[in-house]
Formats: C-alpha cells, structure tokens, sequence
C-alpha cells in the first residue's frame, strides 16, 4: 500500500515549498546616465566599468585624442562601450558645452564623478604662480564648471547622484603639495555646502578621499619607498583602482539616499579622523 498525504487541518502550519521559501526578486538598478570626468586614467577607468556593469550609461571627458582614442578600443575589446567628450574640464564654457551634447545625445545626467585631477608638485617657496594656478583650475575649478551645468537637470529629475574624488593629502596635507592638498581639501568643502542646499531635491553630494592606489604613478616609485608607505597602512597594501569604484558604486545607488555630506575615506586605515 502506498501512503497518502493527509489534507492540513484547519490552523495547522503548511509546510513550504522549495519554490515558496525563495526570496523575491531583487529589484534591478534604474540605468541612469553618468559622466565621470578623468575616466581614461587608472581610477577613472575603474569607475567607468563598475558603473557600466551595474547597467548605466557612461560618458567621460578627455583632452588627449590618441590616448582617449587608444583607451576607447581596449575596452572595446572587452565589452564595454563608453560615450567620449573633449573637453577642458578648467574651462567653464567648455563644460557648459560639454555637458549640453550629453543630454542632447544621451539624456539628462543624473549621476556624476568628478574625478579629474593633476599634481604640479613643489615647495611652497620654489612652487610657481603657473604650478598654483594650473592645479587649483584643473582639480578645484573644474568641480564647479562641470557640476553648475548639471545641477539644473538633477534638481529637474528629483534625482542626483555627486561623488567628488579627493585625496588623502587633503585630510592630512602633503610636503610639497600645498596646492593640490589645498583643492582636495576645498573639495569638500564645496560637498558639503551643496548637499545642505539640494537635500531635499533627491540629491546627494559625498565625497571620496582615496590613500595611495597601485596606479601606474605609484608603481613608478621606488621599491624601497613603496615599502615604507606600506608599512604604515594598517590593512599592510596599497589600495587598488577597483577599491576606489567599489566606494563609488555604493554611494551612486538608490538605496544610499540617507548618506549625504561625507567624506569616505577609502585608504585602508592610513588616515583616520
């Protein structure tokens, strides 16, 4: 004889089903456009392809044709597609410009990394009016130039995603670096200021400070010394591109809309406020 099911009683607890016990679905990410400025370097690049893997739209800036050209087709071959824009990042108007063939070919830019950056590197009293000058336009300027234009989309959409990529150097300072610490540290200082003014807009504003990334520059440097700077992060290595996207990412998502005005520092405990 073959057992057969008894049908439950009234008030008795059914037993679940494999199919039952699984969880829903979880919710995809809306594909939103996003301009990360400085995308063909080694941070950049990182961003642009975890931002483009998690189904958005990227568009980024260059000033060099033959390097945006020959960083285009390498992630062409595998698989990414990304939107290029020339543009002068320390130049408003061409920013302006920049930011309008965007929307027109691509849509409304709802999230947007400014990560263009440069060093001019020198003691203050050997540092050159041009090195100031050149440094405070491209790291410092360019945070305005190119966020002013898009503001006026976001506060339009309800929406708005800023990420602003300091520095280390701008929370602790740098020997020979008084410019460049100088723009990270003012970086933040324009974080903070924007997001009280579009809180309730649905836009947030966060910076990220990375320590040291193993990026070509720091790779450059020599092995002794790169031992010593290791030795003095507690999580004992450099901190990799993919580090730095990965802060990013968590900050552009929907669900980080509670997290506004801060500053995450991604540097593995090298410094802590």
């Amino acid at each position: 004889m073959t057992a057969t099911s008894k049908p439950a009683k009234t008030g008795e607890i059914k037993q679940s089903t494999a199919d039952e016990k699984a969880a829903p679905p979880k919710s995809q990410p809306v594909a939103r456009v996003v301009l990360v400025t400085g995308g063909t370097g080694g941070i950049g690049t990182a961003i642009c392809k975890r931002l483009a893997q998690q189904g958005h739209v990227v568009a980024t800036t260059y000033r060099n044709e033959e390097k945006a050209g020959a960083w285009k087709r390498a992630l062409q071959k595998e698989g990414f597609t990304f939107h290029l824009y020339k543009c002068d990042v320390a130049d408003f108007e061409d920013c302006q410009k920049m930011v309008k063939a965007i929307v027109a070919e691509l849509g409304p830019i709802q999230i947007l990394v400014n990560n263009a950056g440069i060093t001019r590197d020198s003691s203050l009293r050997k540092m050159t009016h041009e090195q100031w000058q050149a440094v405070i336009s491209s790291n410092l300027d360019s945070v305005f130039n190119v966020t002013r234009p898009v503001i006026d989309y976001m506060l339009e959409s309800g929406f708005g995603r800023i990420i602003n990529i300091s520095s280390i150097n701008g929370q602790k300072g740098q020997f020979g670096q008084a410019n460049y610490a100088a723009t990270k540290a003012g970086m933040h200082g324009f974080t903070k200021a924007l997001a009280l003014e579009v809180a309730k807009k649905g836009i947030t504003v966060n910076t990220i400070s990375p320590g040291y990334i193993e990026t070509e520059m720091v790779a450059a440097v020599a092995e002794n010394i790169r031992n010593s700077i290791v030795a003095q992060i507690p999580v004992g290595r450099f901190g990799t591109p993919e580090d730095v996207a990965h802060a990013v990412s968590f900050l552009v998502a929907d669900e980080s809309g509670f997290i506004t005005g801060t500053n995450l520092a991604t540097n593995g405990g090298h410094f802590m406020e």
